[in-house]
């Protein structure tokens, strides 16, 4: 009861003296500042909005027009289409005040059909894709219609300073393909991995789906196409994600590393608090739409829509789908520490806490003696757990009282920070080290990260940081995003002083973090059952961080050949040198180009890149003759990334049929048997260079080493990987440890004499075929 009594600002009641009114004024103070604070994001989101609706348009551009319209008309010439004096007849009188506001209303219909023209005219201009298909090659030209394109898309979209959602109305919609082109490519993409009787069946299965309910499900999907801003986003975040009933951990959720070439602090409480004060900072920019959109080659725009959720996001489990929640605004976030959860207040006196102020919070906890309470410990493993189950629980253990409201105090957080009790470590010569700093942002322990939560913040006692997010939200290059802003933010802004400390002075001593208040003896059990099974869960799972130092991007440039394709290429012949057979190979490709565009799959193994990975292992083939294939592998498989990105893929459209003969209750032998289909590699990789700040000449080992996730199939293996500069890449390689078939280490050295394999190929045929010298005018050779 006495925490309740502290928590009222206001009360009143009536006695036989009269009236007794108490109140708090620091409390009432909180509550006014907290009002303010949301009328002011309310006033920006509007201000943001009319910005983005006219967008490449200046908002200021209609006082000139208006001005113009003035003059127009006191000067006795008419204004276009006579507007003014067709808006006059309408008004009241024909005043000078009325003239005004009839010339007014003219330059508000000028200046509207102006910025809707610009408007619709980029949509249409984004719309054109050809440029994708240029040759990059050195020496090959650009076509003319592509160069005229470029000219006016730069003019328009260097117009107007942008806001970071201000081209959302500008982008295009994701194209539907048609089903007689997904077939062809789908059966082109399954043929190295087929015998000739299975590759028989399934074009009789493709034709046979193509001629008949095929024609049906993609005339719905058409209408879908039609009256929803992307046919696919919606259903994918709610099939693919929220109702998938497996644990998060491990099988979702993925995790981002340091920067582990630089260690700003080994301070726990200084470098979490800088980080803290970096993501709050790389919120405002959010909120505020202050943070640029990214733009493909300085002009065309990515879609932002996926950043509006990157914090005060939870997900919320259902019994047999999950939803979403999306706060709009969190003053608080939540910090985790020995099995402790704390509400750590954000804002005090109007503003943002600075970094000095909130390591003070942070070493309050670090320094206190606090125990948990009996299940308190282990508590996040329930965001760990079959997902139904989880539900169960929520609905009969935290639907009232303190569990309640501290579930929806971690729920509507910033986000989760949690302050390890172990260091996150890293050292060239003991590559373990490495593995268990990913392990450690992947699981944990299966209960010091709460799974739920958009993303969880982990500190070591070292200083050295990570995270662990929630995948529905946002695909990775969001989080990367954000990620790769603090690490360069963190450097920059030099936060710390010689003691490793943060920078200043408290101005005012900062509120304390409070305990959150649990009564969890009902659900021991449930606690209890879900912490053996994540325990399980986690042992089953093994990782591998490979440092390549050997060579990286530089050397794969100067073979002509895209880093993503080569790298690609390595990974086909390592997992073939290890499995001793091709399989169903993911790549995840991003759709940004259109509105609310997430990820499409591309397939790298292809005809192409299993006739060259048999080459490689055939010693009659020619050195010439294993070049030359990999070059036309590395150009089907970027033909493959380019038709991926701009809307020409496989696997979302088949996967949006699968949806809508569902919803038909239409059985499909081919579409169950494409769906089906195990993807024993599945790969991504981590983009870098997403902000401008980011200077690798500068700051070499400003970058972060990447992240990683599970294995996507049970006897396969998940690989992410980071180009990271021009002579180093890490890949991060999971695999479960159950299966007799993978071995994380094994495919680790396979990828390893993959890439030395590939650049002894190409030097030798560097060597075989040197470049001719180039003739300096006065006839100097080089």
């Amino acid at each position: 009861m006495a925490e309740a009594h502290a928590a009222v600002a206001f009360s009143f009641a009536i006695t036989h003296e009269g009236f007794d009114i108490n109140y708090d004024h620091e409390v009432l103070n909180l509550v006014w500042n907290s009002g303010i604070r949301s009328w002011k994001k309310r006033l920006g989101r509007a201000r943001n909005g009319v910005r983005n609706g006219v967008y490449p348009a200046h908002i200021q551009s209609l006082w000139l027009i208006s001005a113009i319209a003035l003059g127009l008309h006191f000067a006795g010439y008419q204004a276009p289409f006579n507007l003014t004096n067709r808006i006059l007849v309408h008004l009241p009188s024909n005043t000078i005040n009325w003239q005004v506001t009839a010339c007014f209303l003219a330059a508000l219909v000028v200046w509207l059909s102006i910025c809707f023209t610009m408007r619709y005219t980029l949509k249409l201009l984004l719309m054109y894709k050809g440029w994708m298909y240029e040759s990059r090659a050195p020496g090959s030209r650009v076509s003319v219609p592509t160069m005229l394109w470029v000219a006016v898309v730069r003019v328009l979209s260097s117009w107007n300073k942008p806001g970071l959602y201000s081209f959302q109305g500008s982008l295009p919609r994701l194209p539907l393909p048609s089903v007689s082109d997904t077939m062809v490519r789908y059966l082109r993409s399954v043929r190295p991995l087929l015998d000739d009787n299975n590759y028989t069946r399934m074009e009789r299965l493709a034709k046979e789906f193509e001629q008949t309910i095929g024609k049906k499900l993609q005339w719905f999907l058409i209408l879908k196409s039609w009256f929803s801003s992307n046919y696919v986003s919606d259903w994918w975040e709610e099939y693919v994600y929220l109702r998938g009933r497996s644990p998060l951990c491990v099988n979702s959720n993925f995790y981002g590393t340091d920067a582990i070439f630089m260690n700003l602090t080994d301070k726990q409480a200084a470098r979490a608090a800088n980080v803290i004060s970096l993501l709050l900072n790389f919120r405002r920019l959010i909120e505020h739409q202050e943070l640029q959109p990214i733009m493909v080659q300085g002009m065309i725009p990515l879609c932002s829509w996926q950043y509006e959720r990157t914090f005060n996001t939870a997900r919320v489990p259902g019994l047999e789908t999950d939803r979403i929640i999306h706060y709009r605004d969190s003053n608080h976030i939540v910090v985790l520490h020995k099995g402790c959860y704390y509400k750590m207040p954000i804002y005090y006196k109007g503003r943002i806490l600075r970094p000095c102020e909130l390591q003070v919070q942070i070493e309050e906890i670090l320094k206190g003696k606090a125990t948990p309470v009996e299940g308190e410990e282990h508590l996040a493993a329930l965001t760990a757990w079959n997902r139904s189950k989880w539900a169960e629980a929520r609905n009969t253990f935290f639907s009232r009282g303190a569990n309640h409201v501290s579930l929806r105090t971690i729920e509507s957080a910033a986000f989760v920070l949690s302050l390890d009790d172990e260091p996150f470590e890293f050292d060239l010569a003991r590559p373990e080290l490495l593995d268990n700093f990913g392990k450690k942002l992947l699981h944990g322990n299966g209960y010091n990260r709460w799974f739920d939560k958009c993303f969880t913040v982990c500190v070591g006692t070292n200083g050295r940081v990570g995270f662990n997010a929630e995948h529905t939200w946002s695909d990775a290059a969001i989080a990367s995003h954000m990620w790769e802003n603090l690490i360069v933010d963190d450097l920059v802004t030099q936060g710390y002083d010689e003691s490793g400390n943060t920078k200043g002075t408290p101005e005012f001593q900062p509120p304390m973090p409070t305990r959150l208040t649990w009564d969890l003896k009902p659900c021991l059990s449930q606690i209890e059952e879900a912490t053996i099974d994540v325990t399980k869960l986690i042992s089953e799972v093994n990782l591998r961080i490979l440092v390549h130092q050997e060579y990286g991007k530089g050397f794969m440039k100067k073979c002509r050949i895209s880093p993503d394709a080569y790298i690609q290429m390595a990974l086909q012949l390592a997992y073939y040198r290890d499995a001793g057979r091709f399989s169903l190979t993911y790549e995840a490709s991003m759709t940004r180009l259109f509105r609310e565009g997430r990820t499409e799959t591309v397939r790298p193994c292809t005809i192409e890149s299993s006739a060259w990975v048999k080459a490689m292992q055939n010693p009659n083939t020619t050195n010439d003759e294993r070049v030359k294939m990999m070059q036309d592998a590395c150009d089907r498989h970027q033909l493959g990334y380019q038709d991926a990105m701009c809307g020409r893929g496989i696997d979302r459209h088949l996967f949006c049929l699968y949806v809508v003969s569902k919803y038909l209750e239409v059985d499909s032998p081919f579409l169950n048997e494409v769906l089906s289909e195990p993807w024993r590699l599945s790969t991504s990789q981590t983009p870098h260079g997403q902000t401008p700040k980011m200077d690798l000449k500068k700051h070499p080992n400003c970058i972060s080493a990447g992240g990683g996730f599970g294995p996507v199939a049970d006897d396969g293996y998940g690989v992410s990987y980071i180009i990271a500069g021009e002579n180093l890449i890490f890949f991060h390689i999971s695999a479960k440890t159950t299966c007799q078939q993978t071995d994380v280490h094994r495919f680790s050295q396979n990828i390893s004499q993959a890439l030395a394999d590939i650049r002894s190929m190409f030097e030798q045929h560097m060597k075989d075929h040197p470049k001719p010298a180039k003739t300096l005018t006065n006839g100097a050779s080089t």
